[in-house]
């Protein structure tokens, strides 16, 4: 079974438990709205890419850290889109979730997946209690403070920040999550697998400011130019186009370097740079050859 079929099961048997008698049939509706269709779903492929290539014994407990990075994530992109925030009115190619169901309905589905990536994550990992501390550990640190993406978003309403201290807490959090679950899911030391994830996630934000200001709505599924409208850290602005595309370059070479030694190491490397030609348009593509 390929990690997209793996990350896909894992969320639909996640949302199942939501969605059942009793539960309030608009919220349900949003919560399912929120995470599917979805998007290249790159952060559980990443943790199920890791345990893997630790020669994941516990394929059910990766799953299940897979599915609540995920929804964390899933979470994290109706709080960014709500007025409050971004203001977004379109998100994964469809409206956002506010606009199609309410704001109120938005910010109460943001919060219900961030409470069943937990569940999920309790839920599933039964079966390998004594890897399940460090599990919870690494997502909630992910997700909260000093360094979460709630961090990440609340840097978002200070007067001045950083952009590496923004990008880390805002995306980087998030990536090094996926890595760190995946390594702990195998029963390997997580530790040594944060500098991955930062490296990747990294790279990701970086792309990701480029195609703001580079990408069409389309292209990308969501509207662009907003990091200039909303005054927000880029490296497309900090540092232009050619010098974040050569950032980027940098980021991921780095990331190929940091990987820890392990069971699958020169299979993930390989896996790292395919997925990694998924993170910009192919014009951009072709500009950095």
């Amino acid at each position: 079974m390929d990690d997209m079929t793996r990350t896909e099961q894992a969320l639909t048997g996640a949302i199942a438990h939501v969605d059942g008698p009793g539960a309030p049939p608009g919220l349900a509706e949003a919560i399912r709205y929120s995470v599917f269709p979805g998007g290249a779903r790159i952060r559980p492929r990443l943790c199920l890419a890791v345990a893997q290539a630790c020669a994941e014994d516990r394929p059910a407990l990766s799953d299940a850290a897979a599915a609540s990075i995920e929804l964390l994530h899933c979470a994290s992109l109706v709080h960014d889109d709500l007025p409050c925030f971004d203001d977004a009115e379109m998100r994964r190619g469809k409206p956002s979730v506010h606009l199609a169901y309410g704001e109120r309905l938005a910010v109460l589905a943001g919060d219900a997946l961030i409470v069943l990536a937990f569940e999920t994550l309790v839920r599933d990992g039964v079966g390998a209690p004594e890897r399940l501390p460090a599990l919870v550990r690494i997502v909630g640190q992910s997700v909260g403070m000093p360094s979460g993406i709630a961090a990440g978003q609340a840097w978002e309403c200070e007067p001045c920040v950083a952009l590496t201290d923004y990008q880390r807490a805002k995306t980087g959090a998030l990536f090094a999550a996926a890595t760190m679950a995946g390594a702990a899911s195998a029963g390997y030391e997580p530790g040594p697998w944060r500098g991955l994830g930062e490296q990747i996630g990294e790279a990701y934000q970086v792309a990701d400011d480029i195609r703001d200001v580079a990408a069409t709505a389309d292209e990308i599924g969501k509207p662009v130019g907003r990091d200039a409208a909303l005054g927000r850290p880029s490296a497309a602005h900090e540092l232009g186009i050619d010098g974040a595309v050569a950032r980027l370059k940098q980021l991921l070479g780095n990331a190929i370097e940091t990987v820890p030694n392990c069971p699958g190491r020169d299979d993930l490397r390989a896996t790292i740079l395919k997925e990694a030609q998924q993170f910009l348009p192919a014009k951009i593509l072709r500009r950095a050859a």
